[in-house]
């Protein structure tokens, strides 16, 4: 059975982006970068990829879910589909023009549990927080690049999600000199 895997970077105070849903206070050089060029390489974007001369393993994930705000980056830059290796798929409350290789869904609950269902491998869930909210019940596994930063305010881990207690337990932490810690945790049993 696939799992649906938060893989994702945040702040010390449990922020993935500022206010206006930048990202840049995180660090991108160190001896992390191992973790995210290697050990989570299917979650590079194709121009990425590309810079390095690489391929992505397709090993870990075959298909991203992502909410409507996270694609605008890539879309202001002009990539109108960064992960084309990947199944792209785009949770939106209304109709977008697209590109082609991206599936919109306005029940990004009931397609991941579509999608859990099927033969592969597993699922990244991309951001943001709101959709992470959406989302919490189907989290197998979250993957948290704790970056040496705080933010004060902005994007939350799980969006304005309201309070219910889940459990996850702690399968693995690695410490970097660049002071990002790689968290790793399973849903705990319910």
């Amino acid at each position: 059975m696939r799992n649906l895997v938060y893989y994702v970077a945040v702040s010390i105070d449990g922020y993935i982006a500022d206010p206006s849903g930048g990202y840049d206070s995180f660090l991108i050089d160190g001896d992390h970068s191992s973790v995210v060029f290697g050990d989570y390489a299917d979650a590079l974007p194709a121009h990425v990829h590309a810079a390095r001369g690489t391929e992505p393993p397709r090993t870990r994930f075959d298909t991203v879910i992502m909410g409507w705000n996270t694609l605008g980056p890539a879309r202001d830059a002009g990539i109108a589909s960064p992960y084309p290796h990947l199944r792209q798929i785009v949770a939106s409350r209304h109709a977008r023009e697209v590109d082609p290789s991206i599936t919109l869904t306005d029940d990004p609950l009931r397609t991941v549990r579509s999608l859990k269902q099927d033969d592969g491998a597993d699922i990244w869930l991309c951001g943001g927080g709101d959709l992470a909210a959406t989302l919490l019940p189907e989290i197998d596994r979250l993957v948290l690049k704790r970056h040496p930063v705080v933010f004060g305010s902005g994007v939350h881990l799980f969006g304005s999600a309201p309070y219910a207690s889940r459990g996850f337990t702690p399968v693995a932490a690695r410490s970097f000199t660049s002071g990002v810690v790689v968290e790793e945790y399973v849903a705990a049993a319910a």
